[in-house]
């Protein structure tokens, strides 16, 4: 086979890909994750099981795609913000990525719902997916680290009951930060997924009116918890 001929193959493999992936996007919007069928996918697209087959494997694959997919694009966001404010301060730096989070989250509402909502039934997600779910994580672990090279963190409370706990955190997750601020870390990332789902599933309804400057607000005593001078 020519180098041309390999090319287009590849061409046309890429194109397909991408074609599965945005109807099977569409079905999650109109479905559900859990009655994704790569049938009704091939289906949809006027291909037979059996070529989709080619591509996708099983169900389990596809839905990973698209989550390694979701999470690869959520950060990509997340690290424009804070590239944008690269230059700032750690609590600048951190309030940009919360915000962005949130942005991409009302943007991509289908998406958001793959990776932060209820488990999609019979899916387990693969180590593939660890690397892009650990993005915006990494993220704001490093603006936690910058501030405790550079002006310090401020004093967190660490109950001893949670000691051996958040040393094993810290050691998993970033050997150089103090415990206390691992501990609080943790808790920050669920805090801003929890604060992003309860708007993005409605659970503010008739609760929280003027959402961007609350929840600007709530990123912003987020980063008093974890110590941001």
């Amino acid at each position: 086979m020519t180098s041309t001929a390999r090319g287009a193959r590849a061409r046309a493999r890429i194109e397909v890909t991408a074609a599965i992936k945005e109807e099977a996007r569409r079905q999650l919007a109109a479905e559900g994750a859990a009655r994704l069928s790569l049938r009704a996918v091939a289906r949809e697209l006027g291909m037979v099981s059996s070529a989709l087959y080619r591509y996708f494997p099983s169900r389990d694959d596809l839905l990973t795609a698209l989550i390694i997919d979701a999470y690869d694009s959520l950060g990509e966001a997340a690290e424009s913000a804070h590239a944008a404010v690269a230059q700032e301060g750690p609590r600048q730096r951190w309030v940009a990525v919360c915000a962005a989070v949130r942005r991409w989250a009302l943007a991509h509402p289908q998406e958001y719902a793959l990776i932060y909502g209820s488990p999609v039934p019979g899916y387990h997600a693969p180590e593939t997916t660890v690397p892009a779910a650990a993005r915006v994580g990494l993220l704001l672990i490093g603006i936690v680290r910058d501030a405790h090279r550079g002006p310090g963190l401020a004093d967190l409370p660490l109950p001893a009951d949670l000691r051996s706990e958040a040393e094993r955190l810290v050691a998993d997750l970033a050997p150089d930060l103090p415990p206390a601020a691992g501990a609080a870390l943790v808790a920050a990332w669920a805090q801003l997924y929890g604060l992003v789902g309860f708007e993005l599933f409605g659970q503010f309804h008739r609760v929280v009116e003027d959402r961007e400057p609350f929840f600007r607000h709530a990123a912003t005593r987020l980063a008093d918890q974890v110590g941001l001078p």
